[in-house]
């Protein structure tokens, strides 16, 4: 079986086996003395390929020459980034804006350089496993309560004030001042979970979809695509209606882009699958680090289109490189 994943991971243009991975945060992990989880997250600045780290209780580091040399970015920071995906450059490319959500420690914090300063939230906005927001105006805020049964919180004022909005909630998405997605979380009373929308800033939400989502959705040039049980959904209209891009099977998170908007990176239990048209096909696994030890909840997928360059990690691990130039 061993041989069989190796031999069709290595069928797709780019792939490569497991023993190709480098370390490449090692000696910084070793200097630094970091918070529980140690390495706890990992954002790329595809305009540019700045590789952004982030330690657990003590912040951001940045690298520019792909994870060669890394220095400290911004304050040191207390807590640590532990879903994928809570550490969030500008999606629509439109800015250099960073948000940063946290759990064990600070506020939600967003950046308008990058990374470099920093502006903190309301404090009711501890203790988040992530937080979403319009992009345009930063003004309509979602965030969810760590390990506080899907508490979702909600801001119209840019993080100043947070209302909370009940409990069951999973994965979110925030398209303008009053329109967003999130999900229902799984649970013995909700087997069959929902995806549901509002058009009044969280008021009021309409189901939309049944299905269990897997991850924060991801945004690219006008359309959401969003990681459910079994495939990959996507809508144009903002949530009200959503097309089914393909069967994926144990999806974790994702979909990374690449060069383009229809190159695509997934993580799934099996390795990274990688799609060149859109997600309507996808190429064999590409396995990932031995030491990895496969996958959880809380492991990251990073892509750097400018030098082709694959990162992935696991909360407490080595953040692990693959070029493929």
């Amino acid at each position: 079986m061993t041989r069989f994943l190796a031999l069709a991971a290595l069928t797709l243009a780019g792939s490569t086996s497991a023993a190709e991975w480098d370390p490449v945060a090692t000696e910084l992990l070793k200097a630094e003395k970091t918070g529980f989880g140690g390495l706890c997250g990992v954002a790329v600045d595809h305009a540019t390929g700045d590789v952004l780290i982030d330690l657990s209780d003590r912040g951001l580091f940045r690298s520019t020459d792909q994870g060669k040399t890394w220095a400290k970015l911004g304050p040191v920071v207390k807590g640590r980034t532990e879903w994928p995906g809570c550490l969030l450059f500008d999606p629509t490319g439109k800015s250099k804006r960073l948000l940063m959500a946290l759990v064990y420690g600070a506020p939600v914090g967003l950046s308008g350089d990058g990374g470099e300063t920093w502006a903190a939230m309301d404090a009711k906005s501890s203790h988040v496993d992530w937080a979403v927001a319009d992009w345009a105006e930063m003004k309509f805020v979602l965030a969810l309560k760590h390990e506080s049964g899907g508490l979702l919180l909600a801001s119209h004022d840019g993080g100043k004030t947070f209302a909370e909005l009940g409990k069951g909630y999973g994965p979110a998405w925030v398209f303008d001042g009053q329109a967003a997605v999130a999900a229902e979380a799984r649970s013995k009373d909700r087997p069959k979970p929902r995806l549901l929308r509002t058009a009044d800033g969280g008021k009021t939400w309409d189901p939309v979809g049944e299905h269990t989502a897997t991850a924060l959705p991801k945004w690219r040039d006008g359309t959401l695509y969003w990681l459910v049980e079994g495939a990959l959904l996507a809508t144009t209209d903002q949530g009200k209606t959503w097309a089914r891009r393909s069967d994926l099977k144990e999806g974790q998170y994702g979909p990374v882009f690449g060069r383009d908007e229809k190159h695509l990176l997934v993580l799934t239990r099996t390795g990274i699958v990688e799609s060149t048209d859109g997600g309507a096909t996808w190429g064999a696994p590409i396995l990932l680090p031995r030491e990895l030890k496969g996958t959880s909840p809380l492991t990251w997928l990073e892509y750097d289109p400018r030098g082709d360059v694959i990162y992935v990690m696991k909360m407490g691990s080595d953040l692990f490189r693959l070029v493929r130039k």
